[in-house]
């Protein structure tokens, strides 16, 4: 009973989804949607309550389309779109197996992220046209305000393109914009205090804030997923976020402009983000362009040991204020320790007997107390700073075949011990570094020492044009130390063939 012409469409696939599970009684089932167009709604979308890594933790999670608990389910769009009006979350696949999405369009009709075109720009100021798709007016502040449906944005930074190239307009980086004393002229603003010569007529400038509230995809303890062509193209945050998962495939998941569309720009944040998966991962196909941070980051997170409880057993906390409140491991889980001021790491591995949080639920938890199954070198303690890593949930990689173009910061981040293979993919204007190795255990708190990748057949056009943060080269070996010069161990690498290029 679910078409595009349904009134109230997020609750109405949801509450068909909950039905059809029941009846299947675990045996495969594909859905196939009607195509066209579903608009999906917060007032109507069922609330999650979901802990995003890396996103602001807004915590409830209005969830357009809720898949959780299935065994063995094909949702097939059929070349539809979910077309999302406010905040909320298009997709979650939660606590699922053999789950596979396909030929499925993610998109939202009101952009949080207003694009507008220079109309004029000389001493007197900046005149600009915002496209037909910003919701906009001047306040009795006099300044230039964005709505939607829920929510209402001062823009103070922002990203330029080229009009004719959609290439990110060199040395502009997150560019500071003064919308204040603004007047309106028609269709037109002009903002007299915001000035700056890098912006020629014909420039199209993507005026952002910093928020990520909700992804278009979120996956979390998850077993055998695939994605087939899915196109994302815009969400709030990141494009996908999959953490705690197990064996994923992407093919042909793009984050990309819609065709026909008037946009230069795609996601707020990462096209696609993966924190602590394990098992194979791989990315292949896809097309990722005009998003606001990398294609692909890969990663896993260090706990900060606060507290040494005795010989065994620590109190560990998540340090970075976006990333918190998921089940961090099991007991079985391998762990290793890293020194954070010289991410020396310690020829010390143990295996997780127990972890609880140190009170109350998993869910929004900051804190675990890990017991591990030997004594823990003398060393490790709360008053030399020293994160713990758990290196059973890191994953093997393979990223190929893709294009990563006109995007802010990065192209390819990796950061798993396991063997990674990043090869025939096209790295276009891709801002700052092409490809990078990172890891720290200080700012992010995103662990992995690379031992085991290849770097190979790859195009890589003008990286480097603009200046963002772990902007070194157009390939870059550079993890986090802040004190360097006493290190004593390689981060990355280890052996003679451990990084192949």
């Amino acid at each position: 009973g679910v078409t595009p012409r349904s009134a109230k469409a997020a609750s109405a696939i949801n509450a068909a989804l909950q039905r059809i599970k029941q009846d299947a009684n675990g045996s495969e089932v594909t859905v196939r949607l009607e195509k066209g167009t579903y608009r999906l709604s917060p007032d109507d979308a069922p609330d999650r309550i979901y802990y995003i890594s890396n996103h602001d933790q807004v915590v409830h999670h209005p969830t357009g389309v809720a898949i959780e608990g299935w065994e063995g389910l094909t949702f097939d769009g059929a070349g539809s779109t979910l077309l999302s009006d406010g905040r909320l979350l298009p997709m979650s696949i939660v606590g699922c197996t053999d789950v596979t999405v396909k030929n499925l369009h993610i998109d939202f009709a009101t952009p949080h992220i207003s694009q507008v075109t220079i109309v004029s720009n000389d001493d007197s100021g900046i005149t600009f046209r915002p496209s037909s798709e910003v919701n906009w007016d001047i306040d009795d502040k006099k300044r230039f305000t964005a709505h939607g449906k829920d929510w209402t944005l001062h823009y103070y930074t922002g990203i330029a393109f080229d009009g004719n190239t959609y290439h990110i307009v060199p040395q502009n980086s997150d560019m500071s914009i003064n919308l204040s004393d603004c007047s309106r002229q028609g269709d037109l603003v002009k903002a007299p205090n915001w000035k700056d010569s890098r912006l020629p007529v014909g420039t199209r400038l993507a005026l952002r804030s910093y928020h990520r509230p909700h992804p278009a995809v979120f996956m979390e303890a998850d077993i055998r997923t695939l994605l087939r062509n899915v196109d994302v193209h815009y969400a709030e945050g990141m494009g996908l976020v999959a953490q705690m998962c197990t064996d994923i495939h992407l093919d042909g998941f793009n984050v990309c402009l819609a065709k026909g569309s008037q946009r230069y720009f795609t996601t707020q944040a990462d096209a696609t983000h993966f924190v602590q998966c394990r098992g194979t991962l791989i990315s292949e196909n896809g097309l990722y362009e005009g998003m606001m941070d990398d294609a692909i980051n890969v990663h896993g997170v260090h706990l900060r040991v606060r507290q040494r409880i005795n010989n065994r057993t620590l109190r560990c906390r998540f340090e970075h204020n976006q990333t918190f409140g998921y089940k961090w491991g099991e007991p079985g889980d391998s762990v290793a320790f890293v020194r954070s001021a010289t991410m020396d790491q310690l020829p010390f591995t143990a295996t997780i007997r127990s972890i609880n949080t140190a009170g109350g639920p998993i869910a929004g938890t900051l804190e675990y107390i890990i017991t591990l199954d030997r004594d823990l070198p003398e060393e490790i303690s709360d008053k030399e700073g020293y994160g713990i890593e758990n290196i059973t949930w890191t994953p093997e990689v393979v990223f190929r075949n893709s294009t990563v173009r006109n995007n802010r910061a990065r192209g390819a981040l990796f950061s798993s011990a396991r063997a990674t293979v990043c090869e025939d993919n096209f790295f276009d204007h891709t801002s700052g570094t092409a490809i990078l190795l990172c890891g720290d255990c200080n700012g992010w708190y995103e662990s992995g020492p690379v031992r085991n990748i290849v770097i190979r057949r790859n195009r890589f056009l003008n990286a480097l044009t603009n200046m963002f943060q772990f902007t070194n080269a157009v390939i870059s070996i550079y993890p986090e130390i802040p004190n360097i010069k006493e290190s004593k161990t390689y981060f990355h690498g280890g052996s003679e063939n451990a990084i192949v290029i």
